[in-house]
């Protein structure tokens, strides 16, 4: 699995602002490429810094995906008043989603 992470910086988030707003308009746009395998966007709401996470099935199918990540990429960065600020590109080591009796959400 391959994940390319993507900074963005701009205004901080307001506390009472919803984070998920947009998330299925960003879903729909990518969950039917080839070898996507899930997304996270993570925010730091106090200094505006916020990250996004794809995740791929293999080295080709991330790459092929670069021109709709890119403009997905930039119409989020411009609707959230963000600048791009890095793409990175890493192969996934591992990973691990604990359910919920596993100390995930609940406990």
């Amino acid at each position: 699995m391959f994940a390319r992470l993507s900074t963005y910086q701009g205004s901080p988030v307001p506390a009472e602002g919803d984070l998920s707003a947009h998330a299925q308009e960003i879903v729909r746009q990518v969950q039917d490429v080839p070898g996507f395998r899930g997304v996270y966007y993570l925010v730091d709401r106090s200094t505006g810094e916020a990250r996004s996470l794809t995740l791929w099935e293999d080295e080709r199918a991330m790459l092929e995906s670069e021109e709709t990540g890119t403009r997905i990429r930039e119409e989020t960065a411009r609707r959230e008043g963000q600048s791009i600020v890095s793409v990175e590109r890493f192969e996934v080591g591992f990973s691990h989603l604990g359910s919920q009796g596993e100390g995930g959400e609940g406990e």
